[in-house]
């Protein structure tokens, strides 16, 4: 059973807390057999992960443990050896039968990735949202390189796994690159021959991906801009067929930056859900309070929650979606929805930084309490969205408010390895 509280004492990142705390489940779907991890409030839409040819369900574990946290609900797959699109296609919404989960956000990297764009495409009901990383349109590329393609299944083990190994750069890498990269090789060696010929049977197959109905905002293209085992043509063909979807680039990461970046792209992916319009559980049930929709708590919580900076706050903008005491609104909207909003204009970098100042004060106020308000997580979790957006701005800081900056994210309860180089003026 999913219990938020117990895994805030864990180390997020230690697979073997991982494995001790979250249940390996297996499911029968016709005559195959679906391994999966399902973790987090079931209530919740989940957030579904498939991995990439060399990847495994236990991939995700990072992600699976940070978001749990937050009161969303992960489900990280692995199919059974299919041979076909089609095929995967249908085991997979069988799959998501069996589980009673009728709609769901999918998270794909490379192969998942192209694998989540098919099924949104031919069963476009059951999907909500994509999150892509590191994926593709086209499989041809991957079939011309591959002159045996036609021979997958009559390889053997060893071949196959030193083929998928060979996409994988070799040769001196950053520390957690590198860990990332030794995860998943040994996650490569418990695939078995069927396992490792299906996925590169699918990933050389020749398909296309076709129009789908979802509409480029509720998509995110989330890649890496160092070495990554898919060209960078495949990727700006991705980016050309969702113009509008939002990106989020990370500066490096490798093939797997769920592994090696795994506070940005829990951080991200928090971001894309809420943009899906999904809260985690812990942040309803404080927006709800007693279930009547109004702030709950006592008297004293309430004289608290009047300390916040946007209590008085002119722009009804800024107070209805990013003030952490308005509990009818969803808590703490993403940046990006304000950015999108028609009070966004030239000058939002200076308000921006005007927001983080706010927020800023508010945090230093209630950091050494022993019973900081709720609204105090708020602003911590608000903070680091609108870090993100100043920096997507581009804006030129000084050196002072940059430093101001990395005190208050250090000063904060969130388990977050600051991503952002900002430009000194």
């Amino acid at each position: 059973m999913w219990s938020g509280k117990s895994l805030m004492s864990m180390a997020p990142g230690d697979f073997l807390h991982f494995k001790a705390h979250v249940p390996l489940h297996h499911v029968s779907v016709g005559s195959a057999e679906w391994r999966y991890y399902d973790f987090g409030p079931k209530v919740i839409p989940p957030l579904v992960c498939l991995s990439g040819t060399a990847g495994t369900a236990e991939v995700f574990y990072k992600i699976i443990l940070s978001l749990s946290v937050k009161g969303y609900r992960v489900i990280a797959a692995d199919a059974p050896p299919v041979w076909s699109h089609q095929e995967w296609i249908s085991s997979f919404e069988k799959f998501l039968d069996t589980l009673g989960v009728h709609h769901v956000h999918l998270y794909g990297t490379s192969l998942g990735g192209f694998l989540g764009q098919l099924f949104a495409q031919y069963r476009p009901r059951r999907v909500k949202s994509l999150m892509l990383s590191n994926t593709f349109l086209d499989t041809r590329c991957f079939a011309a390189a591959m002159s045996w393609s036609s021979l997958i299944t009559w390889t053997p083990e060893f071949m196959l796994k030193r083929y998928i190994l060979s996409g994988i750069r070799d040769g001196p890498q950053e520390p957690l690159i590198a860990d990332s990269i030794d995860f998943v090789v040994n996650q490569l060696e418990t695939l078995s021959r069927e396992e490792l010929a299906s996925r590169l049977t699918l990933n050389t197959s020749t398909a296309i991906v076709g129009q789908i109905s979802l509409p480029d905002s509720a998509i995110t293209i989330m890649d890496t801009n160092d070495y990554c085992a898919i060209p960078q043509a495949l990727k700006d063909q991705v980016a050309m067929r969702y113009p509008g979807a939002r990106r989020a680039s990370l500066k490096s990461g490798g093939d797997f930056p769920f592994l090696s970046r795994a506070d940005e792209v829990t951080l991200h992916a928090q971001l894309h859900l809420r943009r899906a319009g999904v809260e985690g559980l812990s942040d309803e049930k404080e927006a709800l309070g007693d279930g009547n929709g109004d702030a709950s708590g006592s008297e004293d919580e309430h004289r608290e929650n009047s300390h916040s900076p946007y209590q008085h706050e002119s722009q009804k903008e800024i107070r209805d979606n990013l003030s952490p005491s308005r509990s009818k609104q969803p808590l703490y909207r993403s940046a990006n929805r304000f950015k999108s909003s028609k009070h966004w204009s030239w000058d939002h970098p200076l308000l921006l930084a005007k927001l983080i100042e706010e927020h800023g004060k508010f945090i230093l106020l209630f950091k050494d309490k022993s019973y900081p308000p709720a609204s105090y997580q708020d602003s911590c979790h608000l903070l680091v969205l609108l870090v993100l957006s100043l920096y997507e701005s581009q804006a030129e800081l000084s050196l002072h408010f940059c430093m101001y900056i990395f005190v208050l994210l250090s000063r904060t309860t969130i388990n977050f390895r600051t991503p952002f180089l900002f430009h000194i003026a």
